[in-house]
């Protein structure tokens, strides 16, 4: 899978955690989840629809192409492995999510598999 890098990864994932809380998702809810203005929101939504990763309909909903979900999901994925893991070794949930969001994007998808497999093993 490209390596899309932080930001853009996290705007998938945004968009795919707001698309199981909420019917349609808008820019105005990117932003508002992820803490950043409309306009910068604006901006990188332009290139991911660019990028093919997400689609925009006439009434400015957002829905993500499928390389966009297989891209989100497997962030998100990461997510949640860590943040389950972290918070279970006695992290505040918490820093623990939010440490969780850093390590999503820095690791190789070998190296990810091979704590999953290690976890499993141990825990």
């Amino acid at each position: 899978m490209k390596d899309l890098g932080q930001s853009r990864e996290d705007y998938l994932e945004a968009i795919l955690v707001l698309s199981q809380q909420i019917s349609s998702v808008h820019n105005i809810d990117i932003a508002s989840y992820l803490g950043f203005t409309k306009s910068s929101v604006s901006t990188a939504l332009k290139h991911l629809k660019k990028e093919g990763l997400i689609d925009i309909s006439e009434s400015r909903a957002i829905t993500l192409t499928q390389t966009g979900k297989d891209i989100a999901a497997s962030t998100y994925k990461r997510h949640l492995f860590f943040t389950e893991m972290l918070t279970k070794i006695g992290v505040d949930p918490q820093v623990a999510s939010e440490d969780a969001c850093r390590l999503e994007h820095v690791i190789s998808e070998e190296t990810f598999q091979a704590i999953q497999e290690y976890y499993k093993k141990h825990s």
